[in-house]
C-alpha cells in the first residue's frame, strides 16, 4: 500500500492549504472539534457553509468523507490522477459526474507541552476510515487500522516523555504513538502484525517527515533479543471467543488475557537497565485468585518494578456489550448468536468480571523489586505520564535506611494542598488532608505529628531534626515518634508527596 505516494509533496499540500490542527481548529470551532471526536460531522458542516476553498474542501474529504468534483480536489491537492493511483483518493461517478473521495482518512493532529519538555509536534496521522461516523455502524474489515481514540490519547498521556535513547511502539496501528515517541527518542522502532498498519504507520512517519523503523510481526518476533530503554503498547487485548471472527486492531487471537500476560512477561526481558515498560491493557477477573496476584505472578520473574493501576472493573456482560458495539454488530441479526457465544466462553475460562487499567514495569535493577497493585478509579492529572516518573523516582528516594532517611533534608511538594474537615462551630477539624493537586491525584489523612513534620519540610531542617522538635512541642518521645513516622515517611516519600532537597518537583 502506498508505495507509489508522494509522502512529501502531500505533506506540502496539506501544509499550503492550511490543513493542520491548530488552523482546522480555528476555524471549525470547539463545538464543531468536539463533535467530530464523537464521530459526528453536523457541527462541522455548519461550520463551513458553503466554503469551497482548499481547507474547507479537504476537510470535506479527509474527515466528513464527502465526495468533491475532480477539479475542486485538483485545486486543493494537485492533479489527482497520482493520488488516486497511489491508493489516497478513489473515484466515484454520481449522476455520471466523476467525482472523487478519500481511500484513506488523513487527521490533523498535534500535541503540546511544558517548555523544555519534549511531547511537541504538528503533522498527520493516517488510518482507514471511521465506520461510524454520523451514527453509521459499518462492520470495519477484519484488517481496520483504527486512527485516533480514547485508548491511543490515554497511553500517550501516560507515557513518560524523558529522553531515551531507543524506543518500540509495540503494536504500532497508524503509528500514532511513533509520532510522540520520536520527540524523545534517538531510535524508534514500530512493530505490528498487520500488514495493513505497517503501511499506514509508515505513511504517517513520512508525512511527518520522520525516520521511523517500521516492523512486520507478532509482539516481539520483529525486535528478536534486541533491547529498549522504553516500550509503550495499546495491544490488541480484547477477550473474544475463538470463532474465527476478529478485528485484528483488538483481538490477537489468544486465549483469555493471555496476549497481555506475554507482553509483559517479553516486555521485562526487553527492557535496558532503568528501562520503562508501559501498556494500556486488561486482565480477566476469576474466583480462583485476585487480580493483584494474578498480575504479580507474570510480574515477578521479570525482575522489574512494577506499578499496576486498576481504573476500572466490568462485569462480563458490560465488557461484551462494548465490543460488540464496536465492532458494529448492534442491530444486526447475529448479535444474540455472538453475544451468547461470548458468555459461554468467559464460562468456559472463568472470566467473571475484566480489569482495566495500567500497567507500569521498571528495570531498577533492585534486589527486591517493589511491587505496587491498586484500584485507581479516581480522576488524575494529565498529563499522567508524569506521575509514571514521580512513582519510579519516590520508590527510589524510598529505598534508604532509616538512619539515611531521618539524616536527609526532604521538601513538600508546592502542589500539595492541606484540607480541614470538622463540624461547625468546633475549635479543631476531625480530619487533616494533605491532597495532591498533581500526578495521581493522591490524599492522605494526617494526625498532628505527622502533619507537623510535612508543614515544616521545606528544605532547611533534617528530618531528625524535625521528629525531635515536634515530640519536644507534644511532649512525647523523640525515638518512639521516630519509629512511628518513619514507615509513613517513606510511604510518603514512595507517593511523591515528599522529595529529596535540590531534587525535581514532578
Amino acid at each position: 500500500m502506498f508505495e507509489n505516494l508522494d509522502a512529501r509533496l502531500l505533506a506540502r499540500r496539506l501544509r499550503d492549504a492550511g490543513y493542520s490542527f491548530e488552523s482546522v481548529a480555528d476555524r471549525l470551532g470547539d463545538a464543531a472539534i468536539d463533535a467530530l471526536a464523537r464521530n459526528t460531522t453536523p457541527a462541522t458542516r455548519d461550520a463551513l457553509g458553503a466554503d469551497t476553498d482548499a481547507q474547507a474542501d479537504l476537510i470535506r474529504l479527509f474527515m466528513l468523507h464527502d465526495a468533491l468534483p475532480a477539479d475542486r480536489v485538483a485545486r486543493a491537492l494537485g492533479q489527482p490522477a497520482p493520488w488516486v493511483d497511489a491508493g489516497l483518493l478513489a473515484a466515484v461517478a454520481p449522476g455520471g459526474a466523476t467525482d472523487l473521495v478519500a481511500a484513506v482518512e488523513i487527521r490533523p493532529y498535534a500535541a503540546t507541552s511544558d517548555p523544555g519538555t519534549p511531547g511537541a509536534f504538528d503533522g498527520w496521522v493516517a488510518h482507514d476510515l471511521l465506520p461510524t461516523l454520523d451514527g453509521r455502524l459499518d462492520r470495519p474489515r477484519p484488517d481496520y487500522v483504527l486512527g485516533l481514540s480514547p485508548a491511543s490519547s490515554t497511553l500517550a498521556q501516560m507515557t513518560i516523555r524523558r529522553p531515551v535513547g531507543s524506543a518500540l511502539d509495540l503494536g504500532t496501528g497508524c503509528g500514532v504513538q511513533s509520532l510522540h515517541l520520536a520527540t524523545h527518542a534517538d531510535r524508534v522502532v514500530a512493530t505490528d502484525l498487520n500488514p495493513r498498519a505497517v503501511s499506514f504507520a509508515r505513511l504517517t512517519g513520512a508525512l511527518n517527515e520522520l525516520i521511523l523503523d517500521v516492523r512486520e510481526g507478532s509482539l516481539y518476533e520483529p525486535v528478536s533479543d534486541e533491547t529498549f530503554d522504553l516500550i509503550v503498547t495499546n495491544p490488541p487485548y480484547v477477550m473474544s471467543p475463538p470463532t474465527g471472527e476478529r478485528l485484528v486492531y483488538r483481538e490477537g487471537g489468544f486465549t483469555g488475557d493471555r496476549l497481555v500476560e506475554q507482553v509483559v512477561r517479553g516486555g521485562g526481558a526487553r527492557l535496558n537497565p532503568g528501562g520503562t515498560l508501559q501498556v494500556l491493557g486488561n486482565w480477566a477477573m476469576t474466583d480462583d485468585a485476585s487480580w493483584q496476584d494474578r498480575l504479580a505472578g507474570w510480574i515477578r520473574p521479570t525482575g522489574a518494578d512494577a506499578l499496576v493501576l486498576q481504573r476500572e472493573r466490568l462485569d462480563v456482560y458490560e465488557y461484551i456489550e462494548v465490543w460488540l458495539h464496536d465492532a458494529g454488530l448492534v442491530g444486526d441479526p447475529s448479535y444474540a448468536t455472538r453475544y451468547r457465544e461470548w458468555l459461554d466462553y468467559f464460562a468456559a475460562q472463568g472470566i467473571t468480571g475484566v480489569g482495566m487499567g495500567w500497567i507500569m514495569l521498571h528495570n531498577a535493577g533492585r534486589d527486591q523489586p517493589d511491587l505496587t497493585f491498586e484500584e485507581w478509579p479516581h480522576a488524575v492529572v494529565q498529563p499522567v505520564g508524569v506521575a509514571f516518573a514521580a512513582h519510579q523516582a519516590g520508590v527510589a528516594d524510598a529505598d534508604i535506611g532509616d538512619d539515611d532517611l531521618l539524616e536527609a533534608t526532604w521538601v513538600l511538594h508546592p502542589g500539595v494542598d492541606l484540607e480541614t474537615l470538622g463540624r461547625p462551630g468546633e475549635a479543631d477539624p476531625e480530619h487533616v488532608v494533605y491532597r495532591q493537586r498533581y500526578g495521581f491525584g493522591r490524599a492522605v489523612e494526617v494526625d498532628t505529628a505527622l502533619g507537623a513534620v510535612l508543614g515544616a519540610s521545606d528544605g532547611e531542617l533534617d528530618t531528625a531534626t524535625l521528629i525531635t522538635a515536634v515530640a519536644d512541642i507534644l511532649d512525647a518521645d523523640a525515638e518512639a515518634l521516630a519509629d512511628e513516622l518513619l514507615p509513613r515517611l517513606r510511604e510518603l516519600i514512595r507517593q511523591g508527596y515528599l522529595s529529596r532537597e535540590g531534587g525535581p518537583a514532578t
